[in-house]
Parts: C-alpha cells; sequence; structure tokens
C-alpha cells in the first residue's frame, strides 16, 4: 500500500509540468549533441597508431642478438568515423617478415626496408586512408647460427651496508652466463657486466636480482641474474701481535720495548674467532733505516700487513723504545 502511494507520487512528479519541459530540453540537448558529434567524426584529422611488427620463420639452430624493433608508429589521415574505428575493428595487424628473406648469412645481418614495412602497412589500411608518415628506430637486425661463449658475470654497482655492519659475502647466481654474438665480439668480451645498480642502508641478509647489462648484437641467457648479499655486524677487536725488526744490518740488533703490540681493528662478529685463531697474519715491524741517524729516542712502528676481512686497523702504541746493540 505505502510503495503503491510512493510509485505514484514519483510518477505524478516526473510527469508534472514542469520535468515535462525538463524532459523535452534533455530530448533536444542529446538530440543535439548527436549531430554535432556526427559533424565532428565526419571531418578530417591525422592519427598515430603504433604497429607491431617481428621477424618470422627464425631457424631453430638461429640465434637473433639484435632483433627488429617491437612495432613502428605510423600517423594516418581520413575521417573520424575511419579514424574511431582502427581502435575498435583490429583493422591493423601484427607486420610480418620472413626470416629467409632479408637475412644475410654471410655477414649476420638482416636489413628490412622502410619501402617493405610501407607497403605492408599500406596492405591493411582502408582504401580512404592516406599513410602521412612512418617512424622506426631503425630496420636492421644481427643475427648468427649459434657462436656462443660463456663468461663471468661482473658487478656493474656498489653495495653500502647501514651503519655498524659490512657487507660478508655477496653470491651471484648464476656467476656465469652464455652469450651469443659475431666472432670479434666473443673474443673480446671477457666478463658480462651487469646493469648500473646502488643498493644502500643493507642491514639484513638480502636477495635480489640484477638485469644484465644491454649490448647492441649480444644476447645474454640468462639476462637476469640472482644476488645474494649477506652482512654482518662490526665488533672492535684487538690482537697483541710481535715487532719483527726489519733492513737491520748484520752485526746489529734491534730490540723494542716492549716487544709485542696490540692491534685494534673492526671486524663481522662471525669472523673474529678464525681471525685471532691466525695472530701470524699480522705483521708489525720497526725499520732500522728508520733509526740509523741516531736522532729519534722513540721508535715508529708500521702495520706491514693484516687480514683482508678486517677494517680500520692500528697500532695501540704507535710508537716504542727501542735499544740497538753490536753483537
Amino acid at each position: 500500500m505505502a510503495a503503491g502511494r510512493i510509485l505514484r507520487n514519483v510518477r505524478d512528479f516526473v510527469f508534472s509540468v514542469v520535468n515535462k519541459e525538463f524532459l523535452i530540453f534533455l530530448f533536444f540537448l542529446a538530440l543535439s549533441g548527436v549531430f554535432w558529434l556526427m559533424m565532428t567524426l565526419n571531418g578530417t584529422y591525422e592519427k598515430e597508431l603504433q604497429v607491431e611488427m617481428r621477424l618470422v620463420g627464425v631457424p631453430e639452430n638461429t640465434i637473433i642478438t639484435a632483433p627488429l624493433p617491437d612495432s613502428v608508429k605510423i600517423t594516418v589521415r581520413d575521417k573520424g568515423f575511419v579514424l574511431l574505428s582502427y581502435g575498435f575493428s583490429h583493422k591493423i595487424r601484427s607486420l610480418s617478415f620472413p626470416f629467409a628473406t632479408f637475412a644475410n648469412h654471410s655477414t649476420g645481418k638482416g636489413q628490412v626496408p622502410v619501402s617493405e614495412i610501407n607497403k605492408a602497412v599500406k596492405q591493411q589500411l582502408f582504401g580512404s586512408t592516406t599513410l602521412i608518415s612512418l617512424k622506426c628506430d631503425h630496420t636492421a637486425f644481427l643475427f648468427n647460427d649459434g657462436e656462443q661463449k660463456t663468461i663471468p658475470v661482473r658487478l656493474a654497482g656498489t653495495l653500502t651496508p647501514k651503519a655498524s655492519y659490512y657487507i660478508a659475502k655477496v653470491n651471484v647466481v648464476p656467476d656465469k652466463v652464455t652469450i651469443y654474438s659475431d666472432k670479434h665480439t666473443l673474443d673480446s668480451l671477457k666478463a658480462m657486466p651487469t646493469e648500473t645498480f646502488k643498493i644502500t642502508n643493507i642491514q639484513d641478509t638480502l636477495v635480489t636480482e640484477v638485469s644484465m647489462s644491454s649490448i647492441y648484437g649480444v644476447k645474454c641467457v640468462p639476462n637476469k641474474v640472482k644476488l645474494e648479499i649477506f652482512t654482518d655486524i662490526l665488533t672492535e677487536e684487538s690482537i697483541e701481535v710481535p715487532i719483527t725488526p726489519i733492513n737491520v744490518p748484520e752485526g746489529i740488533v734491534l730490540r723494542t720495548f716492549p716487544q709485542r703490540v696490540r692491534v685494534i681493528f673492526y671486524a663481522g662478529a662471525r669472523m673474529v674467532r678464525d681471525i685471532k685463531s691466525a695472530p701470524e697474519e699480522f705483521v708489525v715491524v720497526a725499520d732500522y733505516q728508520a733509526l740509523a741517524d741516531g736522532k729519534s729516542d722513540k721508535c715508529s712502528l708500521q702495520l706491514q700487513s693484516a687480514p683482508r676481512t678486517i677494517n680500520n686497523a692500528r697500532i695501540e702504541t704507535p710508537t716504542v723504545d727501542y735499544l740497538v746493540e753490536q753483537q
């Protein structure tokens, strides 16, 4: 009952005198919009379209090392109705060019003439459509018949750990890639670089992908590698090391006081035990030649070598007393 009353009220409102005039206004507004659209689409316009293209019939043992562009851009002119139909009718299909027709096996190069691309495009246009221009980055392609080489991956980027951390290890998976190219390029490439990358503020173990660098005429398989980056916390440690005299003439003895000094360094927490178990990797020297003039009452020490896995190594007491004796 209530629903019927509401329906009658709505109907009376819609068909009231005022709303009849509003509906008539909307009708003529829509009609004028249709006429305007028809007049607009009947005009002549230019439109840019993108047309895909590809090589077909490539032999199984042939590797394309530098392909054709994926597409060309064309500018066409026609009535608005026709241009609109290109977007909905899928009139223009992908352009296919037979590999055997355009490949030169003696040079490993191929070229699809612009005239052939022009011809293939025009065959797909409506008769009323005019082709104004055709833009293509290049129309050449390179290939080989399977010549390849396996070379190591070279990282072309930077890895920066967070403060108080350091990069303990980096795994590249795979650490070698296979490249396909001409003989000269294969002979000249000793390692395949990745794209330039920058990874900062590394704290936890990080696994990420990096793309291989793009070199014209070179196909790389795979074209991405995985980086496994392992970090460790830096900790300050120290170790006692004997002082070794060097450049001491025969018949002379150089004695230092003390005979051992402490070397302070930073290293990963997980590596400290291994470092301290091999103290012979630290070499602290006292150079007799620096004392030959006898003008200094102190002997300066130098840290001649230390493990590569440590950072910021320094001698706690860089100068010590000394005594020169004749044998």
